[in-house]
């Protein structure tokens, strides 16, 4: 455990820091992405970005944006270690056991994952409310 806190951290840290900016690094990011993000207003003739509530919008989309390919890389890499573990168990029951043992965390956490979003689809198809989307609502 002690081992891997440090990068925990690191992997922390940059989340953090690539969430709190809410302007996006593509080359043509779709204009809705950073619509609510910020405000223009005029001063003394020069129009600048005022940061508003809407900002955690962005925030979120960031980090949502980042967790999602994270967990898949994650998932793909307890199933290499879990398989690699099983492989090299040889006839050592107990750490046949460990291995299984990651492999079923792993299908666990992507059956987990993908429920999750189903439940979200099914509360959207049911009630007719997008709850995969987060916004907050701005000034009438």
């Amino acid at each position: 455990m002690k081992k891997i806190f440090p990068y925990f951290l690191i992997f922390l840290s940059f989340l953090v820091t690539y969430s709190i900016f809410p302007v996006t690094i593509f080359a043509q990011a779709p204009e809705e992405w950073t619509s609510n993000c910020y405000s223009l207003k005029n001063v003394g003739g020069t129009v600048i970005k005022v940061a508003t509530i809407q900002g955690f919008e962005c925030i979120f989309r960031n980090i949502v944006r980042i967790l999602v390919p994270v967990a898949g890389v994650l998932l793909f890499i307890m199933l290499i270690v879990g398989s690699f573990q099983l492989m090299t168990a040889g006839s050592d029951p107990k750490q046949a056991q460990k291995a299984k043992a990651t492999l079923t965390y792993a299908i666990i956490g992507l059956v987990v994952f993908f429920g999750i979003w189903f439940i979200l689809l099914l509360i959207k198809a049911i009630t007719g409310i997008d709850v995969t989307k987060f916004a907050i609502p701005g000034p009438l």
